[in-house]
């Protein structure tokens, strides 16, 4: 009888254990990312009587998380991330200089730029360089201080139509310093930005003039710091008549040199059938007004990140910038590992590295059985109501047979005692 006590004594723990598991999942049902913890029971080993082993009860031997997947929330914010699949999040705790681990991804930039969690923990990722390399060192994914370089041109592309019918100038082209091209010494123009090497814009007449049938050049005429007009130089067109309007040639091998500037600019109107193209992609000579249909250019002038990111699925953080410049800053990775449900669960929505849970293998996001990212989701907690009331009521009765089997043993001790009556 008193060992039946002791016996129902180890089942009363064990499901007050477990009630603990099961309060525990339902205290986080709204805790982003949680994972709901499972238990599991395991027999006692008891004594030996004669020939019968009789058992010692019960004990909870294991709670280890279930990494089933959580349902997405959509929150519109671009730092909130989820990870559609396996794999956890790299974050360090800059107090203890320790890399953990999170399915949360709930982040926010702090006040020294740092993209953290609520409680601190910074976001770890590999830098991308304005070359678009990316590095193999973790590091604090930081957006403070981080601007666009300028560029200066050295390509300006330029889709357009010049009227086949317009006829060559009656007077010649000339420039003057003061007031610039003749009147009438040119068919139609228009004007461009440029960028030096340090970012300063400057503005570019393009003047077109016909010199003939199928014939054009174009003049390049700019400023310099007196004010006075220059020409850089001279480029000339010279078009099909089957295909007809096509662009035979543009002479875009040759660079147009601004001395004042210190620029070189290749200037493309298109690929001419001379280099094997349609002729038909950028410059026409058809009989409709001349017209610029766009003009692009590879230069920049500086620009500062704003408080603007996008993260695609592969990871990638882009920095939105003020001179309008899109890049890749880090490339955020994905953390598995071999036996992640032996992952030591610290608080505040991360884990920490055991010796059974092995190393964490670092890859990309989507490569390897890791999971993408959704950029403007959370992952909610998987824990299941049902399943945990299910548990709980499961536990309570068991914890009430087990308080039974103890009053029923007092019972029986009682009777004996009371045989000495």
């Amino acid at each position: 009888m008193i060992k039946s006590m002791f016996t129902a004594i180890t089942g009363l723990r064990a499901n007050n254990l477990a009630m603990g598991v099961i309060g525990n999942n339902v205290a986080n049902i709204n805790t982003w990312g949680f994972k709901a913890q499972r238990y599991s029971f395991a027999d006692i080993l008891g004594a030996s009587i004669g020939n019968l082993r009789v058992g010692g009860g019960t004990k909870l031997s294991n709670i280890t998380p279930n990494f089933t997947q959580g349902s997405v929330l959509n929150t519109g914010s671009p730092l909130d991330m989820a990870i559609d699949g396996n794999g956890f999040f790299i974050v360090k705790d800059p107090l203890a200089n320790t890399n953990y681990y999170t399915r949360v991804g709930q982040f926010i930039v702090d006040d020294a730029g740092n993209i953290s969690t609520p409680e601190g923990y910074i976001l770890q990722g590999w830098v991308v360089d304005e070359n678009g390399n990316i590095g193999t060192t973790l590091e604090d994914i930081n957006i403070a201080n981080i601007s666009s370089l300028p560029k200066a041109t050295t390509l300006v592309q330029i889709g357009m139509n010049l009227n086949k019918e317009d006829s060559v100038p009656a007077i010649a082209w000339s420039l003057d310093a003061n007031k610039g091209p003749a009147k009438g010494s040119y068919n139609y123009s228009t004007n461009t930005v440029v960028y030096d090497a340090y970012g300063a814009a400057h503005t570019v007449s393009l003047y077109f003039r016909k010199t003939g049938d199928n014939q054009w050049e174009v003049h390049y005429v700019y400023k310099d710091d007196s004010g006075q007009y220059k020409e850089a130089g001279t480029q000339q067109l010279v078009f099909n008549s089957d295909p007809a309007g096509s662009l035979k040639s543009d002479s875009s091998s040759t660079a147009i040199t601004f001395s004042d500037w210190n620029l070189s600019i290749n200037f493309d109107y298109g690929t001419g059938t001379d280099e094997g193209g349609s002729g038909l992609d950028g410059t026409t000579q058809f009989a409709q007004d001349s017209n610029i249909s766009f003009i692009h250019q590879d230069g920049q002038e500086p620009g500062s990140l704003t408080r603007d990111v996008t993260i695609d699925e592969d990871g990638y953080l882009y920095g939105i910038f003020s001179n309008g410049t899109i890049r890749p800053l880090y490339k955020i990775p994905i953390a598995n590992f071999a036996s992640p449900w032996n992952l030591e669960e610290l608080g505040n929505n991360v884990y920490g590295i055991t010796n059974k849970s092995g190393q964490p293998i670092i890859g990309d996001a989507g490569s390897g059985g890791r999971g993408k990212i959704l950029s403007g989701y959370l992952e909610q907690s998987n824990v299941d109501l049902a399943t945990e009331f299910t548990n709980l009521i499961l536990s309570q009765r068991a914890f009430q047979a087990n308080a039974r089997i103890i009053t029923t043993s007092d019972e029986l001790l009682s009777e004996l005692v009371n045989l000495k009556r």
